[in-house]
């Protein structure tokens, strides 16, 4: 039995909600479905979309404690992005001042890839899926 249907979103927390806003929508390109403060809790909430349908969700909130991220912490690793075309992606973000590590092959599936970082650091991964 196939109980989940896909990754519905995945939720980033930024530290500099205004830096990371402009990252994920501006240089990443993704769609603002909707953007909402949340006075209670001091807190934005910006709900984003991939071409896919997929959303990614980024939230603010005061002085949130730094991600473990080298050495590698128990937990989610990374998130991975399809691209068709990771050249034309890595040149992109090159242009716009993101640093990319040296593009390596999938000694699986022999598929190209490559790893970079959001404004906070957090592993951001693209995967080369090249259309049918």
């Amino acid at each position: 039995m196939n109980l989940l249907r896909g990754i519905h979103h995945v939720a980033v927390i930024a530290s500099d909600y205004a830096r990371s806003r402009d990252f994920y929508v501006r240089i990443l390109g993704l769609e603002v479905i909707a953007e909402n403060h949340r006075s209670a809790r001091d807190s934005w909430k910006l709900d984003l979309r991939l071409a896919d349908g997929s959303q990614l969700e980024l939230f603010s909130f005061p002085n949130p404690p730094p991600r473990p991220s080298r050495p590698e912490a128990r937990g989610l690793r990374h998130l991975a992005f399809r691209v068709a075309q990771l050249d034309d992606v890595v040149a992109h973000l090159q242009h716009e001042g993101v640093t990319c590590e040296p593009i390596r092959v999938d000694e699986f599936t022999g598929r190209r890839f490559t790893f970079f970082a959001d404004p906070d650091d957090l592993p951001l991964e693209l995967y080369e899926t090249p259309a049918p």
